[in-house]
């Protein structure tokens, strides 16, 4: 009885790392839940006796279990979310917590795991236990069957792709952002009065005809127009973070970590936002490029 008893107890004391490695590996915290308890099943059933690092095995363990469930969504090819995702009723969106499933977004980065989504399963995991854990290529490369040099070279090109392109030319790209984390404060705080300042008084809102959904596409003109229709939105506000938007600082909504809509930003020599470009066509979506702002 000892023994199941010490397992147990050490299994719950590596819970918040695991559950971190699991959270970057899969975008949501109901699917990490779901690999904690997959990867307890298995570590209840297996020998430990022989197991130094019980930690580190751990690792290992639930990064199989969530290499596993990502390859099972992809070969689902799972639908577009609706846009009150990440819960498909009002059941399953109080089961999996929307506010703190927004919070460990941020804690994350939006962006990141919006990048990391399109990212293959063995991509994904090199890079997440690698880069972000610390787990050596040689414990990696037996995990998705490859050598420790091809586990390298994977990762290495997940890292590239996290950091994305040449950004497009900006005469003041900390301008951009602070304009934009700003825009992004002010909607998310219903600050109605900041996001006008934020704002051209001729600023123009277009929004494709999947943002809503709508016949045609949406067109609003106008400081306070667009700052009623962003307060409209501040409920999704709380899945939106800063990205770079085809090399330009943008916002990106991903509830669970998969894009569904960007928003770009025109924004005047003085700091005013003069354009929005809000884009959720899938089609569209596949040729934007996400990557990650610095800090």
């Amino acid at each position: 009885m000892d023994e199941p008893r010490s397992l147990i107890e050490r299994f719950e004391e590596a819970r918040p790392h695991l559950r971190a490695v699991a959270y970057r590996m899969l975008g949501s915290l109901s699917e990490a839940d779901d690999a904690l308890q997959e990867t307890w099943l298995r570590v209840s059933r297996a020998d430990t006796t022989g197991v130094e690092n019980l930690t580190g095995w751990l690792t290992t363990v639930v990064g199989r279990v969530c290499l596993n469930m990502l390859r099972a969504r992809q070969s689902r090819r799972e639908d577009p979310f609706e846009m009150q995702a990440p819960g498909r009723s009002a059941g399953q969106e109080e089961a999996d917590d929307p506010e703190q499933e927004a919070l460990m977004a941020d804690s994350v980065g939006l962006a990141l795991l919006v990048v990391l989504d399109t990212l293959t399963p063995a991509e994904r995991l090199a890079f997440v236990l690698h880069d972000m854990f610390a787990v050596p290529f040689d414990e990696i490369a037996p995990m998705i069957e490859r050598t420790p040099a091809a586990a390298r070279q994977l990762a290495s090109r997940a890292r590239r792709r996290v950091k994305g392109g040449t950004p497009a030319p900006d005469a003041d790209p900390a301008r951009r952002r602070r304009v934009v984390d700003a825009f992004l404060a002010a909607t998310r705080g219903g600050n109605f009065e900041a996001l006008v300042a934020l704002l051209h008084p001729d600023v123009v809102l277009r929004a494709d005809a999947m943002v809503v959904p709508s016949p045609e596409p949406i067109v609003v003109r106008g400081a306070v127009a667009v700052a009623r229709g962003a307060m409209a939105a501040m409920g999704r506000a709380r899945f939106t973070g800063a990205a770079l938007v085809d090399g330009a600082a943008g916002l990106a909504m991903a509830p669970r970590g998969r894009l569904f809509l960007v928003l770009t930003f025109a924004v005047t020599d003085d700091g005013l936002i003069s354009a929005v470009d809000v884009i959720a066509d899938p089609e569209q979506l596949r040729r934007v490029d996400i990557a990650v702002l610095d800090a």
